[in-house]
């Protein structure tokens, strides 16, 4: 049956970082972004607002705490009060007012590669070092949080551990027996979380998502969680997250490392946010039934139709993260296949992967995606070929 999520939406001429930054021809999954029209309701909240006419400095909608607080209670069981949350501009603003909390000299950072680009950069914009403690990998390409190496990787001048569930770009969705793990750690050694939740809506079945804060009150009040509507919903450029911060003294002073520097949400960032929470969850109901499709239909075509690449399917997100390694791609997987099939994927290296790693974004319609995948393929048999 067809789907509105089938219809191809042209962006090219829509000022899309995605659509713009390639040459003629390409088809990009590579930033995260979805190619489908937002939900009606956001449309609507969006039209309505702009016909107003008047854009002053914002205010939060009145509705706004309370439907998040509601939503949190809902989806995970965790009970915050609507105190709790500070609105931001976006989860990466988050994280590095969150390391501005902590940051000093000779303090530091943890982050857990292969991760999302953007962790490398945050300490070093508060004075703390950026050390890497990779995630393991087993034999089947599948992610797991490795605690010895954690463990290990922490000293005296670790401040912070930044996580991020649903994992970006491996598409893991942790199990609360491994976050009562992380957490463990994490107060033995008086660390700060900063948890990226921004994809925890983003999920398939099998694997609910547990927000780390929620595991106990002595986690919570170590923790600042980051989530937002803009994965979720496609409304990325709206620019509008929350921290969510019970503990009063970690909630103050996460504010003030904001102070004068970081923005609220703009108002339609927030007049977004409400739709999207309070009127849009028919439409994320039927998104991730498509979604999940999507999933399904890389991992097939990987399996019968890309010799010597792998995928473990994705938990959460709409990413998939494929190993090429035994491909015999010459060089850079990610290079090969924007040169040889004219389709844009997001380089290994960049989230402190290999070189035969790549990241696909099947958050488009399926034409678009069977259409990127058979160039994919066609580019492995002419390689092979000659």
């Amino acid at each position: 049956m067809e789907s509105s999520f089938d219809n191809l939406v042209d962006r090219t001429h829509s000022d899309s970082s995605k659509w713009l930054c390639y040459k003629d021809g390409v088809l990009p999954f590579g930033v995260a972004d979805m190619d489908f029209v937002s939900p009606e309701p956001v449309v609507r909240a969006l039209r309505e607002r702009a016909e107003h006419g008047v854009f002053g400095y914002p205010y939060e909608p009145r509705e706004l705490r309370q439907v998040l607080v509601e939503r949190l209670a809902a989806r995970y069981q965790w009970h915050v009060s609507p105190d709790a949350l500070v609105f931001i501009p976006g989860c990466i603003s988050g994280l590095t007012m969150a390391c501005h909390m902590v940051g000093g000299n000779g303090g530091s950072a943890l982050i857990q590669p292969p991760v999302y680009g953007p962790f490398f950069h945050v300490p070093g914009a508060a004075n703390l070092a950026c050390v890497k403690s990779p995630l393991a990998c087993d034999a089947t390409g599948h992610y797991a949080q490795d605690l010895d190496r954690l463990e290990h990787d922490i000293t005296p001048e670790t401040r912070v551990l930044i996580l991020c569930n649903p994992h970006n770009p491996v598409g893991r969705v942790y199990r609360r027996e491994e976050l009562e793990e992380v957490a463990e750690i994490c107060l033995r050694h008086n660390l700060l979380i900063c948890s990226d939740e921004i994809h925890c809506e983003l999920l398939y079945k099998g694997h609910p998502h547990t927000p780390i804060a929620s595991l106990s009150p002595e986690v919570e009040a170590h923790t600042v969680t980051l989530m937002a509507p803009s994965k979720t919903f496609n409304v990325a450029g709206l620019h509008c997250a929350v921290a969510i911060i019970p503990n009063p003294e970690l909630r103050e002073r996460f504010g003030r490392s904001g102070a004068w520097m970081v923005p609220g949400p703009n108002i339609m960032g927030f007049a977004a946010a409400l739709a999207a929470y309070r009127d849009s969850q028919a439409w994320l109901d039927e998104l991730l039934v498509y979604l999940e499709g999507n999933r399904d239909r890389v991992s097939e075509y990987v399996r019968t139709s890309l010799p010597g690449v792998t995928v473990v399917p994705s938990e959460g997100t709409y990413l998939a993260w494929l190993n090429c390694s035994g491909a015999g791609i010459p060089g850079n997987a990610g290079s090969f296949f924007y040169e040889q099939a004219r389709v844009l994927v997001s380089g290994g290296e960049g989230y402190g992967g290999e070189t035969h790693s790549i990241r696909l974004n099947f958050g488009c319609p399926r034409s678009m995606l069977d259409e990127g995948l058979k160039r994919m393929s066609a580019a492995l048999a002419r390689l092979h070929a000659a």
